[in-house]
């Protein structure tokens, strides 16, 4: 039995004394000794090496007290086990040097089996439950199919993703088969991740809100819904699309079990937007822990105030940056496990 299901309880909806909390990229270059691995193994080797997983993924729980745990891994560890070479370089991010652009080279592209390519982060998430023993809940987590089409097909990171953008509207049913495969591929990772004892899933958007509503629902939301649908039977899902405000009352409608939500819409929206009747989770704008410690505290109890604590999971609203000091990360985790109902 877990001593701290808050996250849980939230997540199904409990009357809970005050809201659970984590940060989005909480495992990560914020933390002096997460930057002190980072110096001596290159990203896929942590990533590929489950004691360094494991122990990035449990560093902000002793440092930051969070009430759950994010695996250390990466979303493009799904295109590489699909073979599709990924690289990644300093300070230009993910870079992968044949993108695809044919039908030709979709077809090339493989639903993995899972075990063999994508093992060691279940030997991850194991390790990982060991040292964490029962302290918090543990989440594990996928780029949705849209995200890590953008990656593929544009080839780096961009601002505004036109070339897989155009591929979709160019080639549509390249298009789709890829999306199809990047599915397939996402449901069976984290129906092993669950297996492996992870107690939550998170779909991580970052692209969707490059897409109008419509060629969301076609190219993003309709993919992120099969993976809800195959995940809800067994274990809560989170969906984060950032930018995605136009889709919270689709994604509502869904059986996922909580929304994330970014700092462009407020929690009132968030709540009309969504129904009402899902746990919202966010959605603090990650700059904003560059201010000082008591206007953190203050926006966070604020921020508290509108969502309500009830089906509500404290959060920032994309992954924090590298450059926060530490005990400004702390300050907010501290400022929702501070909060009392007034």
């Amino acid at each position: 039995m877990l001593k701290n299901d808050l996250f849980l309880k939230a997540l199904r909806g409990e009357t809970v004394e005050r809201p659970p909390v984590w940060m989005m990229r909480q495992a990560g270059r914020y933390l002096p000794e997460f930057r002190a691995l980072r110096d001596k193994y290159d990203f896929f080797t942590r990533c590929e090496t489950p004691e360094l997983a494991a122990e990035i993924t449990v560093q902000p729980i002793r440092i930051v007290g969070p009430d759950a745990a994010i695996l250390f891994s990466d979303i493009l560890v799904v295109p590489r086990a699909m073979g599709i070479h990924v690289e990644l370089k300093d300070n230009l991010g993910p870079i992968i040097p044949n993108p695809i652009r044919t039908m030709e080279q979709v077809n090339q592209v493989i639903v993995p089996n899972i075990e063999e390519t994508l093992g060691y982060v279940m030997d991850a998430v194991k390790l990982t439950k060991e040292m964490l023993n029962d302290e918090v809940p543990l989440i594990g987590f996928a780029g949705s199919p849209w995200t890590i089409f953008c990656y593929a097909v544009e080839g780096k990171g961009s601002k505004s993703f036109d070339t897989a953008k155009g591929f979709c509207f160019s080639n549509p049913v390249a298009a789709h088969t890829l999306l199809q495969k990047i599915t397939d591929t996402t449901i069976l990772y984290l129906k092993e991740k669950v297996k492996a004892g992870v107690n939550a899933v998170q779909i991580f958007d970052s692209w969707g809100g490059m897409l109008s509503p419509v060629d969301y629902q076609e190219f993003s939301w309709k993919y992120i819904n099969q993976i809800v649908e195959a995940l809800a039977e067994v274990t809560p899902v989170i969906v984060f699309g950032k930018g995605c405000w136009f889709a919270l009352n689709e994604m509502g409608k869904s059986k996922a079990s909580a929304l994330g939500v970014d700092w462009t819409c407020t929690p009132r929206n968030a709540r009309y937007l969504s129904g009402g009747n899902i746990t919202l989770q966010g959605n603090f704008d990650p700059s904003r822990l560059l201010s000082p410690i008591p206007t953190i505290k203050k926006m966070v109890h604020e921020m508290i105030d509108e969502f309500g604590t009830d089906k509500y999971i404290a959060n920032l609203g994309h992954g924090i940056l590298p450059n926060i000091p530490v005990d400004h990360a702390k300050a907010f985790v501290d400022a929702v496990k501070e909060y009392r109902k007034k």
